[in-house]
């Protein structure tokens, strides 16, 4: 296996986020992820072969195949279309493509929080050695940021636009005062149910601490949780939140959209969904699709290991 193009691998190896366009599944965005690392890799020129010919005396040798030498009705034809001989070296055959074949055949890669193919936005990805880490980002108990886009005067089977209409309303006595009362009462019963999966007692002063600090988080597997939420815009029919959230599927946001409509009584469907942020990777991290290249990916997840060495604390002893 060639040196060069182990070392240009080892430079692939970490974590980073790529930007997931709307109507494209998660194992497409992985697999044209792992095709183009695997193309990089493999175009990186070799070192010289270490393989050769070897001769009755066990050295390397050459192997000349002559127009006499050849089974009848087989031919060797030079560039003017002549008979000719052939000569395989050592090296010629050792360096052949088609003898040698790509170094890497398959790289692991692996996708953290995944979307489903309706949404957009961040997606994690690990780069073999890479996946340990983003299995431990997975476990971690931390928040996804998303905009959510909805629409008043209907109502799906699926909660999105896509879905069959089951029901039509009126939305004209809908504010947006009325919108963002409906979103405190909601984020206050998710505060709550937050205290009580975070088995901390609610009244207690290591309960505010972790609140105030943002360490309070469920313990062990808990329903979605919505840790904020606010309008950041609101023209009727139409109005975007943006929320915090733990735990969530992208049909539960949904969902939270369809009862945003009846809490305002009336109807709503949710037209899009778009993570902005999960944990440490944000969306102007995120690799577009014309930047999936072997080199865009080294060159991303460099960044963010020099990122994350230098937020690492320095010991007491250097900081003195």
């Amino acid at each position: 296996m060639a040196i060069r193009a182990i070392r240009k691998f080892r430079w692939v190896e970490g974590l980073l986020c790529v930007y997931k366009p709307p109507g494209v599944h998660w194992k497409l965005v992985r697999d044209r992820i792992e095709t183009c690392i695997l193309e990089g890799v493999n175009g990186t020129p070799s070192l010289a072969p270490r393989v050769g010919l070897l001769g009755p005396g066990g050295g390397r040798t050459d192997l000349t195949l002559t127009a006499g030498s050849l089974p009848p009705g087989v031919r060797l034809l030079g560039p003017g279309r002549g008979p000719t001989d052939l000569t395989l070296s050592a090296s010629s055959l050792a360096a052949h493509p088609l003898v040698r074949g790509p170094e890497f055949r398959r790289i692991k890669v692996g996708v953290g929080h995944r979307l489903d193919a309706s949404s957009s936005g961040v997606l994690v990805i690990g780069v073999g050695r890479g996946n340990k880490p983003l299995n431990d980002l997975y476990q971690m108990c931390c928040t996804r940021d998303y905009t959510l886009e909805g629409e008043f005067g209907f109502a799906t089977d699926n909660f999105s636009r896509t879905g069959r209409i089951v029901e039509r309303s009126t939305y004209d006595h809908v504010t947006r005062d009325k919108l963002e009362k409906v979103l405190a009462v909601l984020q206050q019963a998710n505060q709550k149910a937050l205290l009580i999966h975070s088995n901390v007692d609610m009244h207690s002063q290591e309960a505010y601490e972790m609140a105030v600090t943002g360490e309070l988080g469920p313990q062990g597997k808990s329903p979605p949780i919505l840790t904020g939420l606010r309008v950041t815009g609101f023209q009727p029919p139409f109005f975007t939140l943006e929320l915090q959230c733990l735990n969530e599927t992208q049909r539960y946001l949904r969902k939270v959209v369809h009862e945003i409509g009846l809490e305002l009584r009336s109807t709503a469907s949710c037209t899009a969904v778009r993570r902005t942020r999960d944990g440490p990777f944000t969306v102007d991290q995120a690799l577009t699709r014309g930047q999936w290249t072997a080199a865009q990916v080294a060159l991303t997840i460099q960044h963010y290991n020099n990122s994350k060495r230098q937020s690492r604390p320095l010991p007491a002893a250097a900081a003195l």
